[in-house]
């Protein structure tokens, strides 16, 4: 059983993912089990190029970029699962008691953040009911989003990224990565406001 399972290994999925593995040493994150499937494949990072974002090379790939950030994530938080070559189809069940189906397995979670992108092929069984016309995409793209409330889907889903209303800029996808991880890190640090960083002091 997962206390979180993140759906997608794009930059709201892995920054979602960078922000709980950097929380490890807060006492409430002791027993808390993390996932993340990180399928890449459909994820606009694969065409890419990276002049504007900040803190990322001028010049840099987006599919590099993808590499390299789960190599980042395996390597500076391996207590982090990374489920790879799966695909997620579809989610059953209520909070806190989720089951998510892949292609090839079923995993147990008590809450999902989902951040694969806003593509109208959206097809994760179990969440249709939320998709929605994506609220700052032009139509012409016929660009999806999930209904939610400041990341909030209902109990116990989440969503991150543009498939949750935001524009597709490399630095907000991450930012609403980071933001839907400090929720969690609030959530089970008992409601009290929380976040994590590393500091030289």
């Amino acid at each position: 059983m997962f206390d979180v399972l993140i759906i997608g290994g794009g930059v709201s999925g892995v920054s979602c993912a960078l922000i709980l593995g950097s929380a490890q040493q807060k006492p409430f994150m002791s027993d808390k089990k993390i996932g993340i499937i990180t399928h890449q494949k459909n994820s606009s990072l694969q065409e890419a190029l990276f002049n504007n974002a900040y803190g990322v090379p001028e010049g840099k790939l987006g599919a590099e970029i993808l590499v390299e950030s789960t190599t980042h994530l395996s390597e500076t938080y391996p207590h982090i699962t990374q489920i790879a070559n799966e695909k997620a189809i579809r989610v059953a069940g209520i909070y806190p008691n989720f089951t998510v189906f892949t292609n090839k397995n079923t995993y147990q979670t008590k809450n999902i953040v989902v951040g694969i992108g806003s593509a109208n092929t959206f097809a994760i069984e179990g969440l249709l009911q939320y998709v929605e016309p994506h609220k700052k995409s032009i139509p012409e793209k016929q660009r999806i989003q999930l209904s939610n409330t400041d990341h909030k889907v209902t109990d116990g889903i989440y969503v991150a990224g543009t498939l949750a209303g935001w524009r597709s800029q490399l630095a907000i996808a991450a930012g609403s990565g980071a933001a839907v991880a400090t929720d969690l890190l609030t959530l089970w640090n008992n409601g009290i406001q929380t976040h994590a960083h590393d500091s030289t002091r």
